[in-house]
């Protein structure tokens, strides 16, 4: 199934006073079958000891697979919501950023599954590795 092709600022738009905005996460790139978006490390990501927090890697995972499905669905119709996220964390990162790739595995009526990786965007080193099961929600 193809992602819609909507300007990116549009996209970026719609994350406005969320916790996406507040992370400082940012669309960065939208192909046929996944989207891309970079998030900073820095005090508003980080967890105690000054490393890129889990949960942070997390909301990124969780954003990119709801934004996708979002770029799949006919918003006027439906809308996705999050059924299920798991993540495995397999890298550390002080700063910079890191970039999140989300792609579709499975788009169905009712349900989409995305693969999501989160690297460190200079040396494109594996940090956390996620899925991401979105239900597709009817408008009433």
């Amino acid at each position: 199934m193809q992602l819609k092709k909507i300007p990116i600022d549009q996209v970026n738009d719609f994350s406005k006073n969320t916790l996406i905005q507040h992370l400082g996460i940012v669309v960065t790139e939208i192909g046929e079958d996944f989207l891309k978006a970079e998030m900073p490390v820095d005090t508003r990501t980080h967890q105690p000891l000054g490393l890129l927090h889990g949960g942070a890697s997390v909301v990124l995972i969780e954003s990119l697979g709801s934004i996708g499905s979002s770029l799949i669905v006919g918003m006027d119709r439906e809308y996705p919501v999050g059924l299920e996220v798991n993540a495995n964390h397999v890298g550390a990162v002080r700063e910079g950023f890191v970039e999140g790739v989300a792609r579709i595995v499975h788009a169905g009526k009712r349900t989409h599954v995305w693969q999501v990786e989160v690297k460190d965007k200079s040396s494109q080193r594996l940090i956390s590795t996620g899925r991401l099961t979105v239900m597709i929600v009817q408008k009433k």
